[in-house]
């Protein structure tokens, strides 16, 4: 399942006080599983942005606490800096980055914003995706006349705040206002050119920018520029949307570059914009030698791209993302100038538990002897879902083989998704290796709560109930999906590679060990469960499963010693 994560990057209206702006820092780290990545301050600009990821409702949380801590800490009576500014917290925009939609983050904006202005009385703007009014998608029409118009906006209903709106007062003039909106993630990025010219760097940028560049009479770049009634300049459009583009050099590299923003990755992904990039570049006879991400980078797109480029050469998709991610890693070049690191730059990867605490992170030889300990977890119930998580890899890896194999490059595609499909059902039965454990684990703890008064008796039997049915629900849902595996497992041994249809029976052994592992499970723990008709419809659907799993496994079986005594077949 994919996990659920947004990233904030408030504004702060202060970037010299390093003790008010680490105080406003320290207020984001207090929030549990919110992990703050980076702290920009700029003296000119008299501002600090900061960058923080988590799980959506704990960024939202960060995000309060650190305007809270910010209108207790900055008075914009006395803030003067070259950035255009609104309030003590500026700008504060949520950007999906995984499992959650912007949609999503325009109403948490939303939500943020009416109790920023309830609890902290500070007025508030929505703009961007949240943006309650349709002018005010556009930040630079919320922030006109920045801190010194407040007094006036205040008055005017046109230009009044979204939530908090009162006569300006000294709170107000302290705090000033906050705009907090959503929107999609943005993507900077550098692509490299061999050569050192930043005119023709400029040439290609403009070339691909969504604004393009002024249109010319005649000559397209010594021409007059043509202009409207209104006397500005007419423009040609850039081939690619969402997408802002200029030419520099690059004096550490000793190369011109294309540095680009992309502000909307659902529009133009990072894959598209170096693909025209190269298009347009080798039409003035340059070559983008790679690329460069500039700052951080969400997991889908890089993902978007291996898996772009491994469709280009009519490869298999059913890979891991480490194996996926690679490949879009050497196809854009991203290791040209300095090596890549994806613990480094990529979101979901910094923010990951690496302290392999979870099961699926041990080596075969240490989840072997943790089931070999005395613990009483993991158990059968682990061992099932990893046993089908092997049945469904077997499946894949006979597709994927098979995808590769010469002289069947017509029936690439068919594998392929074959293999995507098979991956998804491995990765689904590895979450559930931990998730029987923490089933097990609820039980446990419910055994630890304390039953001296009727009152704790009857909550520990409620608990214990729930504990329960959650324990029988598990493994269920470990059959369901080991039993998908099946219909994989069947086509591969009918028609994959032939030199791997051993491997095809292998995994419909595993799976159906599995099943019947898991059967166990469901029985064993809907005993105890009190509410017997419940009870009753799990292990007859548990029941059901079992027997065509056990049915299942002989017909592949059959074919698979079929396929191995007649080859020619």
């Amino acid at each position: 399942m994919e996990n659920r994560i947004i990233e904030c990057v408030p504004n702060f209206s202060e970037g010299v006080d390093k003790n008010v702006i680490e105080k406003i820092a320290e207020k984001i780290r207090s929030v549990e599983s919110v992990k703050l990545l980076d702290i920009d301050p700029g003296i000119a600009t008299n501002r600090t942005v900061m960058t923080f990821v988590g799980e959506p409702e704990r960024v939202v949380e960060a995000a309060f606490q650190a305007v809270k801590s910010a209108a207790e800490l900055i008075d914009m009576r006395h803030h003067k800096g070259a950035h255009p500014r609104l309030g003590a917290t500026d700008v504060l925009p949520l950007i999906p980055i995984s499992g959650v939609t912007l949609e999503e983050c325009a109403l948490m904006a939303q939500r943020l914003a009416e109790r920023i202005a309830d609890e902290l009385n500070i007025p508030t703007y929505c703009y961007e995706a949240a943006a309650l009014k349709p002018e005010r998608k556009n930040l630079a029409v919320v922030r006109e006349g920045e801190y010194e118009a407040l007094p006036k906006k205040l008055s005017d209903p046109t230009t009044a705040p979204d939530f908090g709106c009162r006569p300006y007062d000294v709170d107000i003039a302290r705090t000033g206002a906050t705009i907090v909106g959503a929107r999609d993630f943005l993507i900077a990025v550098n692509f490299n050119l061999n050569t050192t010219s930043t005119r023709r760097a400029n040439a290609v940028a403009f070339d691909v920018r969504e604004k393009g560049r002024p249109l010319r009479e005649g000559n397209p770049i010594t021409g007059k520029i043509v202009k409207d009634s209104n006397g500005q300049p007419v423009m040609k459009p850039g081939t690619l949307k969402a997408c802002k583009a200029i030419g520099w050099f690059i004096d550490e590299y000793g190369i011109a570059q294309v540095s680009m923003n992309l502000t909307d990755i659902s529009v133009t992904p990072l894959h598209i914009a170096f693909e025209e990039v190269c298009r347009a570049a080798a039409e003035r006879g340059l070559r983008v030698t790679g690329t460069e991400i500039v700052g951080l980078i969400p997991k889908k797109a890089l993902l978007e791209a291996g898996k772009y480029f491994l469709k280009k050469q009519h490869r298999s998709l059913g890979l891991s993302d480490k194996e996926i991610i690679r490949i879009a890693i050497k196809s854009l070049g991203l290791d040209d100038l300095k090596e890549f690191k994806p613990e480094e730059k990529i979101i979901e990867e910094i923010i990951a538990d690496h302290s392999g605490r979870n099961l699926i992170d041990m080596t075969c030889r240490g989840f072997a002897e943790e089931t070999a300990s005395e613990s009483p977890a993991p158990g059968g119930g682990s061992i099932s879902a990893y046993m089908g998580a092997l049945g469904a890899a077997l499946a894949t890896m006979v597709a994927n083989l098979s995808a590769h194999k010469p002289g069947w490059d017509d029936q690439w595609e068919t594998f392929s998704q074959v293999a995507e499909k098979g991956h998804l059902i491995m990765e689904e039965l590895l979450n559930l290796v931990d998730e029987d454990t923490v089933a097990f684990n609820k039980i446990m703890e419910v055994f630890s709560m304390p039953k001296s008064t009727p009152e704790e008796k009857e909550n520990r039997s409620k608990k214990l109930q729930e504990a329960t049915l959650y324990a029988t629900q598990v493994p269920l849902k470990t059959i369901k999906t080991s039993f998908k595996a099946f219909e994989l497992l069947r086509m591969m041994a009918e028609t994959g590679n032939p030199n791997s249809v051993s491997d095809a029976g292998v995994g419909a052994l595993a799976a159906r060990s599995a099943v019947i592992g898991a059967y166990l499970n469901v029985k064993i723990n809907a005993a105890g469960l009190s509410d017997r008709p419940i009870a009753q419809s799990l292990v007859d659907e548990a029941t059901s499963l079992k027997n065509k799993a056990e049915k299942l496994e002989k017909e592949i079986l059959e074919i698979v010693e079929n396929k191995i005594d007649n080859p020619s077949k």
